[in-house]
């Protein structure tokens, strides 16, 4: 009895310990922009607690974020998977917006899926041609439906949609747990993580999605190819060692 007493008293601190850790310890992935500034990639990566990034590539017709191609070169050199979002603007067309975010994002050096970012001041007034054909367009050239991030405002009013069921839905609440269906869930943008000043965007999946469901098509089949060459050098092994027995 008196040894279950101490096990469950250590069982308690342990779970109160994990509880009261700094939100960034439990952090999936997050999102970055210039408004990090510099990011010490490596200390990021370091830190473990940080498994995949959205980086800021443009924002509307001729925003070009200046921490981008640094920011994308790093973090994937220190061993994180990146992906890329673009900010929707709707001031200029779906091909301008295109054009600017294609000039910055090279698909060869992406993990995930990209993103299109909808803020949600875009609530109740949303041009919904424009916003298909931004998203086809981004399809059309890297081989994947784009994530849609959004909030819960915007994706009520013009997200729930047959035609969009498809879409992997990036949303933004900080309040608690969303109350539509999502992929990744934004659930703070006031997290602190090892090798960047100043606040950050805190991101994790939902409980039946996880990183393989964004990844890009190349890797997608690059981690399917690994797993089925691990599975028949394993049966190799097996039937090897039963036939020299």
């Amino acid at each position: 009895m008196l040894w279950a007493m101490k096990y469950l008293c250590r069982a308690l601190f342990f779970a109160i310990l994990l509880f009261l850790s700094p939100i960034h310890l439990r952090a999936q992935g997050i999102d970055v922009s210039k408004f990090q500034g510099k990011i010490n990639w490596t200390k990021v990566a370091k830190s473990k607690s940080v498994k995949f990034a959205y980086i800021r590539a443009t924002e509307g017709t001729s925003i070009k974020d200046p921490y981008y191609k640094a920011n994308v070169d790093s973090a994937r050199k220190a061993g994180i998977y990146i992906g890329s979002y673009h900010v929707y603007s709707s001031k200029t067309t779906a091909s301008q917006q295109f054009a600017n975010f294609k000039s910055m994002v090279s698909k060869k050096k992406q993990d995930l899926i990209p993103v299109l970012d909808i803020e949600g001041h875009h609530a109740g007034h949303l041009d919904m041609a424009r916003v298909d054909k931004l998203l086809n367009l981004m399809q059309k050239e890297y081989g994947v439906r784009p994530m849609i991030y959004t909030s819960e405002k915007v994706f009520k009013d013009h997200f729930q949609e047959k035609k969009y069921s498809p879409y992997h839905i990036f949303i933004a609440n900080y309040h608690g747990s969303p109350s539509v269906r999502y992929t990744l869930w934004q659930h703070s943008c006031t997290g602190r993580v090892s090798g960047i000043k100043g606040n950050v965007d805190l991101d994790k999946f939902h409980p039946k999605h996880s990183l393989y469901d964004l990844y890009m098509p190349r890797l997608r089949n690059k981690k399917s190819s690994d797993a089925d060459t691990t599975k028949k050098n394993t049966k190799a092994e097996k039937t090897d060692s039963t036939s020299k027995s």
